[in-house]
């Protein structure tokens, strides 16, 4: 069983597939792979460095790019030792304390490493993947379970110090598997006991590892699916060692605890069964723009928000964080706003921009070009076609046609698909009586959303975030709430989306508004 593609970018886990979800804590959950590579350079330079050099030996310092990740990731602690000296050409013993050669002995390299590492996290502290604690709620909040594996002996006190314990149904580390006698990575039965500890079948669980020995080790199990997460240069090596998948940031797992039938969301009568969901939480607002605030209207630069919401956008600012996310350019939707205490994601969250926030995706930048090219060649094509404009943002080419008249809209689908096959760094969304040739990145609107609440700090369980769009580009946002937040669709008919509810158009919208600060206001 594998997940579901959106867009050949987006993964989804559902509930149907997949019962359980583990994570390799060292490197996914947290940055704490980081801290095992510095503690155990140190450590072995000095070794090094002391050593009296014998015949054939190898006294280099440590490289951590290399000898960390060939050597000592994801491996039992006494086993990566032995791999990395055996690479120098060294050969120690293992030993006891009590030896009066303790000092040259694998177990004393383990001892100095442990006492190295505890240093580092008192000077450093614990810093974890914001995306990965996200995915881990909205697992949970589907009814997924989840696990943590650690080939660390340091697991628990991770664990404690991010306050992130209460996360995982079941853990194993390395002083657990030293007690079962369970073999160590690349073999698959450490893994296959935390599955059974979940209760769930390897075919039925998920798991998700940092190191290309990982990848073996859920290879061997045969584990339903194997995520690999990387952001460097290992993503060939993990799929030719079994991975399905590799990512190289966790926003891009989406969950659906919902079944494949089509789902309506509930009609919004009131504020109620909103402000019910803010006890004890503090919510984040997500706003779509046009269609949302606004009607539509053939013309994008004829829409304006109204004086009336704008003071509620304002006054609802005060209150919590207020996000615009639009299809238009960043500088457009400020223009049309005047308001500065907003954050505006614009150019569908290539381009956010807050107090102190500023994100431009590079790779937009890198498809600039091809978006000239693709307005050059459209321009003449479409232009001769009535009823359809054509229009150029910063990263955008926005095609609008008459939906009545199903000829041109085979016309237009017809020459934006030729356009966009010779310029394969632009891929085809669209929307509403609407085509968008955009740069082919891996993000969205439900993307750009997540990372702003990463970033905000936003991420956690006591947070609610509540997203209202009107459009299809909305409904990954939606996705992504629907087992941690609160996704609103507008709409004057009932239709299938993720969203949980729905109202009528842009004035029970701004009702809404009012609605939620006057609660706000009096809490």
């Amino acid at each position: 069983m594998k997940p579901q593609e959106m867009n050949d970018h987006n993964l989804v886990i559902s509930r149907d597939d997949f019962s359980a979800v583990i994570f390799n804590l060292d490197g996914v959950v947290t940055h704490i792979n980081k801290v095992h590579a510095e503690a155990w350079k140190q450590t072995f330079d000095s070794y090094l460095l002391k050593r009296n050099p014998q015949e054939g030996e190898d006294l280099r310092p440590f490289h951590i790019d290399l000898d960390y990740r060939r050597y000592l990731d994801g491996k039992p602690r006494e086993a990566g030792i032995r791999h990395f000296l055996t690479s120098r050409h060294i050969n120690l013993p293992w030993e006891s304390p009590d030896s009066q050669a303790y000092t040259t002995t694998i177990r004393w390299l383990g001892s100095r490493k442990d006492q190295i590492f505890e240093s580092l996290i008192q000077q450093q502290g614990i810093e974890v993947y914001g995306c990965a604690i996200a995915l881990i709620h909205q697992l949970r909040n589907a009814g997924i379970k989840t696990a943590v594996i650690s080939a660390s002996k340091h697991c628990d006190m991770v664990l404690e110090r991010a306050s992130i314990q209460e996360l995982f149904d079941a853990r194993i580390d390395a002083v657990e598997s030293e007690r079962l006698d369970l073999g160590g990575k690349p073999d698959p039965y450490v893994l296959l006991e935390l599955a059974r500890r979940l209760g769930t079948a390897p075919e039925r669980t998920a798991v998700i590892e940092d190191s290309v020995i990982g990848v073996t080790a859920c290879s061997r199990g045969r584990f339903g699916l194997i995520i690999g997460f990387d952001d460097g240069d290992r993503r060939k090596l993990m799929l030719e060692h079994g991975a399905d998948y590799v990512v190289d940031d966790l926003c891009s797992l989406l969950v659906d605890a919902t079944t494949a039938e089509e789902t309506f969301p509930v009609e919004l009568v009131g504020t109620t069964p909103i402000t019910n969901q803010l006890a004890g939480k503090r919510p984040v607002l997500f706003l779509d723009y046009g269609g949302t605030l606004t009607p539509v209207l053939p013309r994008s630069e004829d829409v304006r928000i109204r004086k009336k919401t704008r003071r509620i956008l304002r006054k609802a600012a005060r209150l919590m964080p207020v996000t615009l996310v639009s299809g238009r350019d960043v500088e457009e939707i400020c223009a049309q706003t005047g308001l500065h205490e907003l954050c505006y994601a614009g150019s569908h969250g290539l381009d956010i921009r807050g107090r102190d926030i500023h994100l431009e995706l590079p790779e937009g930048d890198e498809a600039l070009q091809d978006l000239d090219r693709a307005m050059e060649a459209l321009t003449p094509q479409l232009g001769k076609i009535p009823g359809v404009t054509v229009g150029r943002k910063r990263f955008a080419i926005v095609v609008h046609y008459p939906q009545q008249d199903a000829d041109s809209a085979e016309r237009v689908a017809a020459a934006i698909k030729q356009t966009q096959a010779l310029l394969p760094r632009l891929k085809i969304t669209g929307g509403k009586e609407v085509f968008e040739l955009l740069p082919a990145i891996d993000w969205d609107k439900g993307r750009a959303m997540n990372w702003l609440l990463s970033e905000l700090g936003l991420d956690s369980a006591d947070v609610l975030p509540i997203y209202i769009g009107d459009d299809v580009t909305d409904e990954t946002a939606f996705l992504q709430l629907r087992d941690k937040g609160i996704g609103i669709l507008v709409a004057d008919r009932p239709r299938s989306s993720a969203a949980s509810f729905r109202v009528n158009n842009p004035e029970e919208v701004l009702n809404l508004l009012k609605g939620l600060v006057e609660f706000l206001e009096k809490k």
